[in-house]
Order: structure tokens, then C-alpha cells, then sequence
């Protein structure tokens, strides 16, 4: 696929020393692998199980992706990149453009405004009461 995100050697080089090595358990899919294909998912909008399979399982990419964000190693990184010169200028995408979900909008008819307590109160009564007792009512059926 032509359309996949990969890192360059000059950016694996800054963000290799911030791997965790010596990992315990089975044989780990390649990190350059895994955080190329968190970059992609970030990039693209698409869901985690969604991510093509050359970044490596889907599962794979997510629960690093978590690990690493609980542990630092996103701030870790980015603070490095900042050292050596990144220029880390924002982007951002204009509201317009961005597509949602229908079920995302906001809610129907505006804000609603809430009632004061003192109007409650001091409001006079919605309907009559009866001036006739219930036992009366009942021997007139």
C-alpha cells in the first residue's frame, strides 16, 4: 500500500533511545513497525482495529499505544525532538471540514433554559381544585 505512514532512519534515530528494552514474554513486534502504524492511525482518523495489518496486529498497536501513553513516553519523546530542533509548530483543521457521525450533532432546538425556583413558586396555580368533595362526586355516578 502506498498510502502507509513509515519513519525515516533520521527519526527512528531520535525516538530509539525511549524504547523499553529487555522486554519480558514472547517475541515483540518491531517498535519502528508499531509506532509507524500508531502515527498512521493518528493521522488517518481510522478506528485501532481498522490499522493495516503491515503495522503488525491491531491489538498490538493499541495496547502500546495505552502502555505507552500511561508511562511518559510520548511527553519523554516529543520534549527530546524539541531538544534536537524540531520545529513543533501546530496544525489544525478547520471545524467545516471535519467530518462527524450524525449521532455526534449537538442537541435538538438550542439550549434550553431552566426555570427559576422563585418563578416555580410564586406562579400562580396550573389548575382548580374541586369544590365538591370526592364522596360527593362518587354518589352523583
Amino acid at each position: 500500500m502506498a498510502d502507509l505512514f513509515w519513519l525515516s532512519d533520521t527519526q527512528w534515530a531520535v525516538i530509539e533511545p525511549f524504547m523499553p528494552k529487555n522486554q519480558p514474554g514472547p517475541e515483540r513486534n518491531d517498535d519502528r513497525q508499531v509506532i509507524s502504524g500508531i502515527i498512521h492511525v493518528l493521522k488517518t482518523g481510522c478506528r485501532w482495529c481498522d490499522c493495516p495489518p503491515e503495522y503488525g496486529p491491531p491489538t498490538t498497536v493499541y495496547n502500546r499505544f495505552n502502555r505507552w501513553s500511561r508511562r511518559g513516553f510520548w511527553k519523554a519523546m516529543l520534549a527530546a525532538l524539541v531538544k534536537a530542533g524540531w520545529n513543533g509548530e501546530a496544525n489544525a483543521i478547520d471545524a467545516t471540514y471535519v467530518r462527524a457521525h450524525r449521532s455526534a450533532q449537538g442537541g435538538k432546538g438550542g439550549p434550553r433554559r431552566k426555570r427559576s425556583v422563585l418563578r416555580v413558586v410564586a406562579r400562580p396555580p396550573r389548575s382548580m381544585r374541586s369544590s365538591t368533595s370526592w364522596a360527593a362526586r362518587r354518589s352523583s355516578f
